[in-house]
């Protein structure tokens, strides 16, 4: 579903909101990453001109006939950025006008020079060094190279020796929205978790917040992690109406992990998985999110919204990251899932299209002048 008169509607719910936007408050965490973007180069014609292996596929060919032998592979930086799940969406979130606080690993005890404009426009903290990732993007996906060790450093020991537990929790409670997100890189995250269950969520007061969970991939961690950690979020549901964002590959793995039924890859069939799996894990909203359209499943309400694709995007890496960002605004302005969809498929859609995160004036621009099909 995605029709003019869906967002000719999408438009003029966000035109409305553009002030209350400004009244919300988010802190997130807890990752942090400095981002490579590379090509991968097929043929180089001269110092300044190559060919780009443009598929996954090729690339995958190249490595395969190297087996047994070996082989060169060229590189070739397209832009260093700011990374990691959480400062992509900390930063969208800030770019649509909501006062921000991010915690995470962006340098300690100096920032990393990449995250200083996004120091700019939020309250930004750091309790480790940066992981470092070579993002090798092709028009049919990306493939992420990370380096990780630093990450260990984030756990709750660091985080109330260098930032504060009453400073944490000073800042959920101010909150109006809170998320914890790259659960498979940050493996002292299940323990982060059961501590702020434990020692934050029970003195909270006020409304009922939001809280965003994304597991970031999990295939490279144990079936008993998986199910520890979707223990842990619907624990948190008691004190926040949780959001658990999936991208469409680790739908299929959580769906496996609690062992439904995975073999219907169709828009329906991954609707209906992520109705099971909300209905697992009983939190407030499922939210999943292919290349070509997105769904949400919340009690009594479930869309399915096409995006503005195409197929040759100038960046991909944070796409997913972006739409999080977009669907978690319209849930805060109070849309229905339909509506915060298709904030989400709009958001990633001006990104992709612009390697930049847009404004709330954008989302509504490019709902007025929305792309015809390929």
């Amino acid at each position: 579903m995605n029709t003019p008169e869906l967002r000719a509607q999408g438009a003029a719910q966000l035109q409305a909101a553009t002030a209350q936007v400004a009244g919300l408050n988010a802190f997130l965490g807890l990752d942090g990453f400095v981002d490579e973007i590379l090509h991968v180069v097929d043929k180089r014609e001269s110092a300044d001109k190559y060919q780009r292996l443009t598929t996954i596929t090729k690339y995958a060919d190249r490595l395969a006939a190297a087996a047994g032998k070996s082989t060169n592979v060229e590189m070739v930086n397209q832009r260093t950025k700011l990374g990691g799940n959480g400062p992509i969406m900390a930063n969208a979130l800030a770019s649509f006008g909501m006062k921000v606080c991010y915690l995470g690993n962006l340098g300690y005890p100096a920032l990393h020079p990449v995250f200083s404009d996004f120091a700019k426009q939020a309250e930004v903290h750091s309790i480790a060094e940066p992981g470092y990732t070579d993002a090798l993007e092709f028009e049919d996906g990306k493939i992420i190279c990370g380096k990780h060790s630093s990450l260990r450093d984030v756990n709750w020991a660091n985080i109330k020796a260098r930032f504060g537990h009453d400073k944490f929790a000073a800042k959920v409670q101010a909150a109006n929205f809170v998320a914890f997100v790259n659960w498979t890189m940050l493996t002292c995250m299940n323990e982060m978790w059961s501590a702020i269950l434990q020692e934050i969520c029970p003195k909270l007061t006020g409304p009922r917040r939001k809280l965003f969970f994304d597991l970031a991939d999990p295939e490279k961690r144990t079936r008993a992690d998986i199910r520890a950690a979707l223990s842990l979020i619907t624990q948190f549901e008691q004190h926040f109406d949780a959001i658990l964002g999936l991208n469409e590959k680790e739908a299929y793995e959580i769906g496996g992990h609690l062992d439904l039924e995975i073999s219907d890859h169709s828009p329906e069939g991954l609707l209906k998985l992520a109705t099971q799996i909300r209905d697992q894990i009983r939190v407030n909203t499922v939210v999943v999110h292919p290349v070509h359209y997105a769904l949400a499943v919340s009690a009594g309400d479930a869309a399915i919204v096409e995006g503005p694709f195409t197929p040759q995007p100038l960046i991909t890496t944070g796409a997913g990251d972006h739409f999080n960002a977009g669907f978690c605004l319209g849930k805060l302005l109070g849309f229905d899932n339909a509506h915060s969809v298709l904030t989400g498929v709009t958001t990633s859609g001006f990104y992709v299209r612009s390697a930049k995160s847009p404004h709330v004036a954008d989302l509504v621009g490019l709902l007025r002048n929305w792309p015809a099909k390929a």
